[in-house]
């Protein structure tokens, strides 16, 4: 069974969210809705991969679709925040679905580069093809009459971007995770726990009320079951790697020497050469199948 949570409109200007978690992921997927209009948005949505049999499954964003609908939403964007590597964006086939546009961050054209030496496909993935719309830093849009804000936010990866939506609520994906969990990695290509640095900084610029919607949670020891919201002030005052004025140099010693001890994500290979071109499989061959290409002793 999903678990699905929903943080309720705090008043005019205050996006309804509803968060559904994907345990085979740990991912945080979000419909955030404007309540005045009914219109929605789809955050970082996760198409499901069995990296075993290389087979993929709508299944999970399927139900958010049947959600959406019971609540009598209109859905208008489809929004990721970075090209995922640890979960398979299910943007292409929302596009194809539901007729509407999709968007991520402009520097995704950098992290296509990056990624197109290491597959060594020096002709492969183009951004501009399959997104709709590639936001920079300080971009606006609506969802419904809700006003959104676009934050460049690396560190992650270098092309990370966050969603400000109206006066209290901030998706802000692989930045920050839960205040007893830390902050997320920052050792995949193009990411710098510096970089990281700043943008917690900036996300914590934000007013204190703000509600923080993360992309990942795996649970604690002491708390077992997945969490996603926090506020500024909770992550300002609690977070374990970075609360209380913990100096620069110091979370940067430390968030580089505990990225140095994980594993990469056990679809990393797989998804990345798929989110690249958001969620879509490679063009099909002469046998009608798709197939990745995958690095050996590379990484």
């Amino acid at each position: 069974m999903t678990i699905s949570r929903t943080s309720p409109s705090t008043g005019p200007n205050s996006a309804t969210v509803t968060g559904f978690y994907d345990a085979d992921t740990g991912s945080i997927q979000y419909l955030v809705t404007d309540p005045a209009t009914k219109k929605a948005a789809l955050v970082d949505t996760v198409l499901t991969f069995d990296p075993e049999s290389a087979s993929t499954d709508p299944k999970s964003v399927d139900a958010i679709l049947r959600f959406a609908e019971s609540e009598g939403v209109e859905i208008e964007w489809i929004l990721d925040t970075h090209p995922h590597a640890d979960h398979l964006m299910a943007s292409s086939y929302l596009k194809d679905k539901l007729g509407k546009p999709n968007a991520i961050g402009e520097k995704v054209v950098e992290i296509a580069e990056l990624w197109r030496e290491y597959y060594n496909l020096p002709d492969a993935f183009d951004p501009a093809k399959d997104f709709d719309h590639l936001y920079k830093d300080g971009d606006t849009f609506q969802i419904g009459e809700l006003p959104v804000r676009v934050m460049l936010s690396p560190g992650h990866t270098l092309g990370s971007i966050t969603y400000v939506v109206g006066e209290d609520a901030a998706f802000v994906h692989d930045t920050f995770m839960q205040p007893d969990a830390g902050t997320s990695r920052a050792d995949f290509p193009g990411g710098t726990a510096e970089d990281l640095w700043n943008s917690l900084q900036d996300i914590l610029a934000l007013p204190d009320h703000t509600r923080l919607f993360i992309g990942h949670d795996y649970g604690t020891s002491e708390r077992p079951g997945p969490a996603w919201e926090s506020t500024v002030e909770e992550q300002r005052r609690h977070n374990i790697h970075i609360g209380g004025g913990v100096a620069k140099e110091d979370y940067i010693d430390n968030r580089t020497s505990r990225d140095k001890t994980l594993a990469l994500p056990d679809r990393m290979l797989h998804v990345l050469q798929m989110n690249l071109r958001a969620g879509r499989a490679p063009t099909p061959e002469d046998d009608g199948n798709s197939y990745l290409k995958i690095p050996l002793n590379k990484f």
